[in-house]
């Protein structure tokens, strides 16, 4: 069942010496995803971070996304259907049942937060404890009502003013303090979207911001050590993430996404969506100046089948159609980019994935609009994946898989009786905490 107005399920950490099962969906606006894979233990890799298993796939299913717009669910029923079949498909190939999952989420207008704590250490020697109850105050960012914490992840600690500590424990000093990324999304879009996975007999293990698994999945080890950020470009919506030392510290995303772009070739050219779908895929190009008048392309118009006779399109019509949406786009994230306050820490790195960021000039508009060089993201570092399964579409499917792995590193607040009795910015506080040291 469904929970209400309670804490997000948490996945639970990875063992590093034993096997495990796990089991993702990717709920997309064109596309529902499921991989379920086996994770064994493995050695510290130079170029993947925070890696200590292998990933080998073992199920894969795919389904056309029906009864959801954007990552909302607009239709329950038409949704639960989509899920039902797309994991039934994995599991047959994997040969076993799953009875719960690591979910994406893009829905809920996805906002960062900057939490900060900072607390006195007691005997000037920095002690687990104090590490703990000082990350447990920075995850105490203010949420506004009908928002819930979806990821919280500590991004600098430091004592007595130097920061950029790695391990503090030990160390002498006077006053520790952290800070946070505190990632929140609205309740009501996720709740709707555990409630369609629920009527298919299945449990969420978690919920993971779409950007954050992406690049998990896509960004290698100097690249989120120095500072990048990775444009997940889906159907319905277009998602930012922004990694610094190799840690996730921003989120934002536009509701602007490859669906639109069919949209706008369906009503320019007057034809069908799904003929609309499959001229982007085969014909389509961010890069209007290249295209000659003279090369043309046969389509369907809309109406009545085997009434109307095909019309031959020029390719560059078809290119004219595309660009704007595709400029709309990424002045849109190149202005998001702006405004976060971190375009210092991604400097000229940016990495493009998403099943849309396969449109042919893509990348080309994108570093001509963004002003910054760009690469196209493929997930790495798995195994039993086809070609066609390791493109750009399934770089969130393959970061959900990675997530188990790096969870452990996130610190939520204590709620409730329990963070208050521990404050010592209160009264109460002080003497509950001088009560827990002591005893």
């Amino acid at each position: 069942m469904s929970r209400r107005g309670g804490k997000l399920p948490r996945v639970k950490s990875v063992s590093s010496r034993k096997t495990r099962i796990i089991s993702v969906l990717d709920i997309g606006t064109t596309k529902v995803t499921c991989l379920i894979a086996r994770l064994k233990p493995k050695g510290e890799s130079e170029i993947l971070p925070n890696r200590t298993h292998e990933i080998e796939v073992i199920g894969i299913g795919h389904q056309r996304s029906r009864g959801i717009k954007s990552g909302v669910v607009v239709d329950l029923e038409a949704a639960e259907k989509s899920i039902r079949f797309c994991v039934d498909a994995a599991e047959r190939q994997a040969g076993l049942t799953i009875e719960s999952l690591i979910v994406s989420l893009t829905a809920g207008r996805l906002k960062s937060l900057r939490g900060r704590g900072e607390l006195g250490v007691d005997g000037g020697e920095v002690q687990a404890s104090d590490l703990k109850r000082v990350l447990g105050l920075a995850a105490r960012a203010p949420i506004e009502p009908g928002r819930v914490v979806l990821h919280s992840i500590p991004f600098d600690v430091s004592l007595d003013g130097e920061s950029g500590l790695e391990n503090p424990q030990g160390m002498v000093g006077r006053r520790l303090g952290a800070d946070m990324h505190v990632l929140s999304a609205e309740e009501t879009p996720l709740r709707n979207l555990e409630a369609a996975i629920n009527r298919a007999h299945l449990v969420v293990e978690a919920f993971v911001a779409t950007p954050f698994a992406s690049g998990l999945s896509t960004l290698v080890d100097d690249e989120a050590d120095m500072g990048s950020a990775c444009i997940d470009m889906g159907g319905g919506a277009t998602t930012i993430a922004i990694f610094q030392n190799g840690r996730f510290v921003y989120a934002d995303s536009v509701a602007l996404g490859g669906h639109h772009i069919t949209m706008d070739l369906a009503r320019g050219l007057s034809i069908r969506p799904e003929h609309a779908e499959r001229l982007k895929v085969m014909h389509g190009s961010a890069m209007s100046e290249l295209m000659a008048d003279s090369e043309t392309i046969e389509v369907a118009p809309l109406g009545e089948e085997g009434f109307e006779a095909p019309v031959n399109v020029a390719r560059s019509l078809v290119a004219r159609i595309i660009r704007p949406r595709v400029e709309e786009t990424f002045e849109l994230i190149r202005d998001r980019l702006a405004a976060s306050g971190l375009g210092h820490v991604i400097g000229k790195r940016v990495v493009l994935t998403g099943g849309a960021s396969q449109l042919a000039g893509l990348g080309d508009a994108a570093r001509s609009i963004m002003q910054r060089n760009v690469r196209l993201g493929r997930p790495v570092g798995v195994a039993g994946l086809s070609a066609a399964n390791k493109s750009p579409a399934f770089a969130t499917a393959v970061g959900l898989l990675i997530y188990p792995q790096i969870a452990p590193s996130e610190h939520f607040a204590e709620s409730g009786a329990a963070s208050f009795a521990f404050d010592e910015g209160t009264t109460l506080g002080r003497f509950g905490s001088w009560v827990r040291k002591s005893f």
